[in-house]
């Protein structure tokens, strides 16, 4: 794809980001879009909300981690996405519901760095050394394309269909405990609707940072101390609405809450 459609697709999704309107999706408008299009196309929409001035880049998010969803993007790998300063809220946040297109909720855990990561070549041992603690750690996903009708391009274009996400006061030390058996529990208006696991991101949220470690350098970037990595759902996404009140819990790590208004 030539550098001027991939400069009109980052706009075209930067605008209806701000705009808080659907396109169509890229794989029809664009069938021979390529996952290296749509990282590029990705980056263009990041570039333009930093120009805007009040943001800058705080992380990056992990999707595609469980095997369902590789299953039905038909792809063997995950995918990532850009973490903003207007991205982020704390625990017990209300979200305005109208700042979203079509909002869903994960469970996930969250990675704190104190020190950077530089891929290739990064092991699961190097993640640990480099983590500061893991918090329990909601992630609102949201699509600028069209009734979340997405392939893999689609997604990883709309940087990772990320929406916002909302960070828990609970700061564990993940040499301490057994990631990959955490238990979670998502609770929606106080009715348990999802259960998972942290064996649901590739096997263990270990091994997805490490892979994004490994896949950012091989794109010559890097994880930098202080950023924060989404490393994945651990359970079936759950739609969310106006008046809706959220909990997930991670058993060892703690629980963080939210409520959309």
């Amino acid at each position: 794809m030539d550098a001027n459609k991939i400069q009109q697709y980052g706009d075209a999704l930067y605008e209806a980001l701000v705009q808080r309107q659907t396109i169509a999706p890229l794989t029809e408008t664009a069938p021979d879009i390529t996952l290296e299009d749509a990282y590029q196309i990705q980056l263009r929409m990041i570039a333009r909300r930093l120009e805007a001035g009040n943001e800058r880049v705080v992380g990056k998010k992990i999707g595609v981690t469980s095997q369902v969803v590789m299953d039905m993007l038909k792809v063997d790998q995950p995918d990532f996405g850009h973490l903003t300063s207007s991205m982020v809220y704390g625990d017990g946040a209300a979200i305005e519901t109208n700042t979203l297109i079509a909002p869903r909720a994960e469970g996930e855990i969250a990675f704190v760095l104190k020190h950077d990561l530089c891929g290739p070549g990064v092991t699961n041992a190097d993640v640990l050394r480099a983590t500061e603690c893991v918090l329990p750690c909601f992630e609102i996903v949201d699509s600028r394309i069209r009734d979340w009708k997405i392939k893999i391009q689609d997604t990883v274009a709309d940087n990772a269909s990320s929406g916002v996400f909302v960070l828990g006061d609970a700061a564990a030390d993940p040499r301490k405990i057994d990631l990959s058996v955490v238990g979670l529990t998502l609770e929606k208006n106080g009715e348990v609707v999802s259960t998972g696991a942290g064996a649901a991101a590739l096997g263990h949220p270990l091994n997805a940072v490490t892979w994004l470690a490994n896949t950012l350098g091989r794109l010559g970037m890097s994880l930098k101390a202080g950023e924060v990595i989404l490393s994945g759902s651990l359970a079936a996404m759950v739609p969310v609405e106006a008046n809706d009140n959220l909990r997930v819990s991670l058993g060892g790590i703690g629980s963080v809450g939210v409520r959309f208004i």
